[in-house]
């Protein structure tokens, strides 16, 4: 049998570890971004046939999309700090194989190393909740959650840049410099979370979801080359279909699962995961088009023929944009809520996306649309945390956001997948070379707008969260009154830790242990005291608290089992424990 365990943190949280965990997802996402400006180019640069060279995409797509959820589940197992320097370690020596070949095998090995590094966003959010204020949390959960868009949106000129002056390789010593400067700054920035899950590594079901996700995304990927009714195609969908099937099967019978479905199908998870794969749809079609339909030539009559960094610049308001929606959506979700504000997202992406038909006859034009975009993505990217981070307990939280940002990776795959084909099918032949027409670009478009369709309808059905008089009384800032209302929809205890005067006690261990003393959960408070902690089931509890500085107290307390929170404080004996 296994319990959780609860290291003390080497430091308390400074100032600058939101920027610092913040910057090494923008790290993570200008490795993603980093060859876009050369995808036409990497057949000759790799001297392969062009099928052959997306393998280099292809296998950056598939090792991230396995990795995040394993990632997130070994943070929630032994400890976010170390699973991220991993990650970013990983990345790094990815980057240097890939910069010291010109071969295909090694550059797909390296760029799969690469790609192990999509657990640093689920990682980092994991980080935030457990160390953060609530007051400091909203916002710096929307910065963690954007900077996938704001890496990708800033490296794409960089990236051109270095392309058109340089030796490409360059593009990868400089990801491996960027990776190696987030590993110290998190070193010396960053401390470990306290918090733990329960259980062990579940191996099995690691290898089980890997094997079904690369049987699902190859084909996602690779079904325009191979034919969409091909055998191999319709082949590996249907042996992905029963692997995942086998896989959940085995899930739900273990005690502790690398993902644990009851909590996976709540719902406001299930319906937020949903609308993120819509999220990642909307997202990665502007990426596709946009730097296309900047760089052919205007003699096509349509293409507004600017040079690859002018392109990239047109571009990068879509990342910048979604950075500057962090602190917008604080507001706009402390007031509404994340359902709200994730619905107002996708309102502006369709905007976007329906005055974008009829902006691609000039460069500024194509600007104003991804800074529509890039807004209203940014405030969709935001809100999905926080609607997964309020419907899971504490210990699960790496997980969860690690199938969150899972849901978006098929996104985006499907996406390209979709698009590529649809850019394919309607491109004309110019002396030998396939040219995208404008046709393709606006039924790209279509499809970007329709997927945000489907992501307003999971949108909808994601239940409302309204605080209740207590919470708004307790609530030291708006965006901690927006956390308390998700807090409604978790059944558990919650209260305040306090000292014998009657003060609030902060960062004060609280320890959950059920009718056979196993421990179930564990938590620190918060700066003002507050303190929740979910229960797995109804029963008796006793809930363990003590803080440097005031005597230990174990409190009996039982729960029901329902929805609904119970409101306990727990006030420490004023003698100081002694060694």
């Amino acid at each position: 049998m296994t319990h959780t365990t609860i290291d003390e943190p080497t430091r308390k949280a400074s100032g600058a570890v939101v920027p610092v965990l913040a910057f090494a997802g923008i790290v993570v996402a200008v490795m993603q971004t980093l060859l876009v400006p050369v995808i036409k180019d990497l057949p000759q640069l790799l001297q392969t046939s062009p099928s052959n060279a997306t393998w280099v995409l292809t296998s950056t797509l598939l090792s991230g999309a396995v990795a995040t959820p394993i990632m997130g589940r070994l943070g929630d197992l032994y400890g976010k700090r170390r699973m991220l320097i991993l990650s970013l370690s990983v990345m790094v020596v990815g980057a240097l194989v890939s910069a010291f070949t010109d071969a295909l095998l090694p550059m797909i090995v390296g760029r799969a190393l690469q790609g192990f590094a999509m657990g640093a966003i689920p990682l980092g959010i994991g980080l935030m909740r457990d160390m953060l204020p609530r007051e400091r949390l909203g916002s710096a959960m929307a910065l963690m959650s954007s900077s996938i868009g704001v890496g990708g949106g800033l490296a794409l000129p960089a990236a051109a840049l270095v392309a058109q002056h340089a030796d490409w390789h360059a593009l990868f010593y400089g990801a491996a410099g960027l990776g190696v400067l987030a590993i110290v700054l998190t070193l010396l920035v960053v401390p470990e979370s306290p918090l733990r899950a329960q259980g062990t590594f579940d191996l099995p079901g690691a290898l089980g979801l890997s094997v079904g996700l690369v049987l699902f995304l190859l084909p996602i990927t690779k079904g325009s080359d191979w034919g969409w009714s091909s055998g191999t195609t319709l082949g590996l969908f249907a042996a992905a279909l029963l692997v995942l099937v086998l896989w959940g099967l085995m899930e739900l019978r273990l005690k502790a699962p690398l993902v644990d479905l009851r909590t996976t199908a709540r719902r406001e998870v299930l319906l937020t995961n949903l609308a993120s794969i819509m999220v990642g749809v909307s997202f990665y079609v502007v990426s596709l088009v946009l730097p296309q339909l900047l760089q052919l030539p205007s003699a096509t009559g349509y293409g507004l023929g600017q040079s690859m960094v002018v392109a990239g610049l047109c571009v990068a308001p879509l990342g910048l944009t979604m950075m500057f929606t962090a602190p917008v959506y604080a507001r706009l979700s402390a007031r509404y809520g994340p359902r709200t504000t994730l619905i107002i997202g996708l309102l502006v992406i369709g905007a976007g996306y329906g005055g974008g038909l009829g902006l691609m006859s000039a460069a500024w034009q194509t600007i104003v649309t991804s800074v529509v975009l890039g807004a209203g993505i940014g405030l969709a990217y935001s809100s999905l945390p926080a609607l997964i981070v309020g419907a899971v307990p504490a210990s699960e939280t790496g997980s969860a956001n690690g199938l969150n940002t899972l849901a978006r990776s098929i996104g985006t795959s499907v996406s390209s997948a979709v698009v590529g084909m649809v850019l394919a099918n309607t491109a004309d032949d110019v002396g030998g070379t396939a040219v995208p027409t404008m046709r393709g670009f606006h039924v790209s478009f279509l499809i970007a707008t329709g997927a945000v369709v489907a992501g307003l309808v999971f949108a909808f059905f994601l239940p409302r969260r309204r605080p209740s008089a207590h919470t708004q009384l307790r609530a030291s800032s708006e965006e901690d009154a927006n956390l308390a209302r998700a807090e409604e929809a978790l059944r558990g205890f919650r209260g305040r830790v306090l000292a014998a005067d009657g003060a609030p006690v902060g960062r004060a261990k609280v320890t959950l242990i059920d009718r056979h003393g196993r421990q179930a959960g564990a938590t620190l408070s918060a700066g003002d005291g507050s303190y929740r902690l979910p229960v797995p089931a109804e029963g008796a509890y006793v809930l363990a608290a003590r803080a440097a500085g005031h005597g230990p107290l174990a409190h009996s307390a039982s729960h029901a089992g329902d929805e609904r929170p119970v409101d306990l404080d727990l006030s420490l004996p004023g003698e100081p424990v002694t060694a």
